[in-house]
């Protein structure tokens, strides 16, 4: 184990690049971010300073992406891809110990292991830093499921319909004191459970959905209403049953009475066209009989 001693002899005989930020960071979307790279040179560093930012290959047969530099005073943008954008030193002057690297607006083509490599010959020292950008979660929407009845399961639910994972869901009550012990909740699918619904769970309920950047919430009145009378039910659905029964009762009354008349109605006519035919043959008959008694005269 080095003593501060040790420590500070080996600052300064070999260069040493050095950080305050973690070796991993999680970000926002739309968010901006410095990745932290300070550099000391010793007194025998005597070569030309050379500051390279490059993207690190998963693949170790890949080359490393380079994305800015450093050299002989000048600065140089290395790519002109979505994981350019926005890029730039942090500090005017990158010569002056601080190599640290900026991304103005970052997007998810930025999630990647970063690598600073600072030379100044005969000293090289490097860091790597891991960026994940990830998206905040989206306004969740709160319900439930089941009848908000006492006595009865109901449950409410909470879910996102954007955000990076793993997204967390809390529910916590807003008025009427603290959710009561007999409800249980899933944090990872968003429902609170009551199995049996009563006064003392009803209130106003927030749920909050967060992941490792940002939190968005909704809220949700739980109501317990009384549940309808069984008795006046069965009641009702009886007496509604008997008038429907009586109804087409009536219905088939009139049904009948109306083809009973029909149908006497028919008959009627028909005798009366029979005894209409039976006039007028017994009229020309007697017509015929009288125009042949004529002719028997002359």
């Amino acid at each position: 184990m080095l003593g501060y001693s040790s420590y500070f002899m080996l600052q300064f005989i070999f260069m040493f690049v050095t950080s305050t930020s973690p070796q991993t960071l999680q970000k926002a979307e739309g968010e901006s971010v410095t990745l932290g790279c300070r550099y000391t040179l010793s007194p025998f560093d005597t070569g030309e300073l050379d500051i390279e930012w490059s993207v690190v290959s998963p693949d170790t047969m890949q080359k490393d992406q380079m994305l800015i530099s450093y050299t002989s005073g000048t600065k140089y943008l290395h790519s002109d891809k979505a994981l350019a954008k926005g890029l730039h030193f942090a500090a005017p002057d990158p010569s002056m110990g601080d190599a640290s690297l900026s991304i103005s607006v970052l997007s998810s083509a930025h999630s990647a292991t970063y690598q600073c490599k600072v030379r100044k010959s005969p000293g090289v020292d490097m860091r790597k830093v891991s960026l994940v950008v990830m998206a905040k979660p989206s306004v969740p929407k709160c319900w439930a499921e089941g009848r908000e009845l006492v006595g009865e399961a109901v449950s409410l639910h909470c879910k996102s319909a954007k955000g990076s994972t793993p997204l967390k869901y809390w529910w916590r009550r807003e008025s009427g004191g603290p959710i009561p012990a007999a409800v249980s909740q899933n944090s990872v699918t968003g429902e609170l459970k009551i199995s049996n619904h009563s006064q003392s769970f009803a209130g106003i309920y927030l749920c909050a959905a967060n992941n490792a950047v940002g939190a968005e919430h909704c809220r949700i009145n739980l109501k317990a209403s009384k549940p309808p009378n069984r008795a006046a039910v069965i009641v009702g659905t009886v007496v509604g049953s008997l008038l429907l029964i009586f109804i087409l009762l009536v219905f088939i009354v009139l049904l009948f009475w109306k083809l009973s008349s029909r149908h006497r109605h028919e008959k009627e006519f028909s005798n009366e066209i029979r005894y209409g035919t039976a006039l007028q043959l017994q009229q020309r008959h007697r017509g015929t009989v009288k125009g042949v008694g004529s002719l028997m005269v002359r």
